[in-house]
């Protein structure tokens, strides 16, 4: 029996360059599944994604999911990427097996916090406080930075990966500080220090829904290793719980210790796991 990815729409051209199309899985001429493929992962059009996977149940255990996953790295090649990233439910072990057996290596993982029912206790003497304007703008030339620093590589020049986050902030605060559902708070001494920044956006989460989400926490340089990383998430939840929300998110990267360390001692726990495989 044939595996096959059979397309169930257009190649959808977005505006921003990016590309998506759903597909079938069948065996032989008979649906089992269907997947979902795209480019853009983590701002980088080279980068395809493959999302919701899924193989009918009565099909399962038979290697289907596994063959499913190299036809659509196969297409993705013909999509010119170089690339390829996941997401896995943290509690899916068959598919975390699947994805280690083909080469995929984990690089970060979504993790939750179910929120107390009062607001946690600032150590003493910090406050937090929204941005000034002229904060924010210091802020935001910042951030667009250092994510574009993080966006490049081989292929990629700075200019494109700056380029990239400059879009990808455009696009999560197309507002500014007024975007909707948006905190950009800053955290303070008693002397008025500006020990370090948090944003707390929105994001939809696949098995949560939208919640509340650390999109960027930063301690100033000059003030770290001195607790106060656990005082922004602490705000943040300040945040959340004012939002009226139950859960709060954020992504931590896999080879980034001391942060997984901190938000499991803060009560987190993993959501999806993402991992990403060159495609030669």
């Amino acid at each position: 029996m044939t595996t096959t990815l059979r397309p169930t729409q257009p190649l959808q051209q977005h505006s921003d360059g990016t590309r998506s199309r759903t597909y079938e899985v069948r065996v032989n001429s008979r649906p089992v599944g269907t997947l979902e493929l795209a480019t853009g992962s983590g701002g980088r059009p080279e980068v395809g994604v493959i999302r919701g996977l899924r193989i009918d149940e009565r099909d399962r255990r038979r290697g289907r999911g596994t063959v499913a996953a190299l036809a659509a790295e196969e297409v993705l090649r013909s999509w010119r990427c170089t690339g390829v990233a996941v997401s896995v439910p943290a509690d899916a072990a068959p598919a975390l097996r699947m994805a280690e057996a083909l080469g995929y290596r984990v690089t970060g993982r979504v993790q939750v916090k179910e929120l107390p029912a009062a607001p946690p206790v600032l150590p003493a003497g910090a406050t937090g406080r929204p941005m000034t304007r002229a904060e924010y703008d210091a802020w935001q030339e910042r951030a667009v930075a250092e994510y574009g620093r993080r966006l490049i590589a081989p292929g990629t020049t700075a200019e494109q990966a700056l380029a990239a986050s400059r879009a990808e902030h455009a696009k999560l605060l197309p507002a500014g500080q007024d975007t909707p559902g948006t905190a950009l708070l800053v955290l303070e001494a008693p002397d008025g220090t500006v020990l370090g920044t948090v944003w707390v956006g929105e994001r939809d989460l696949t098995g949560a829904g939208p919640v509340p989400y650390v999109w960027d926490v930063a301690v100033a340089p000059e003030h770290r290793r001195q607790g106060h990383g656990r005082t922004l998430m602490l705000l943040a939840e300040h945040a959340a719980l004012a939002a009226g929300a139950r859960l709060l998110g954020l992504h931590v990267h896999e080879d980034n210790t001391p942060a997984r360390r901190l938000y499991e001692s803060l009560g987190y726990r993993d959501l999806t796991v993402n991992a990403r495989k060159e495609l030669i």
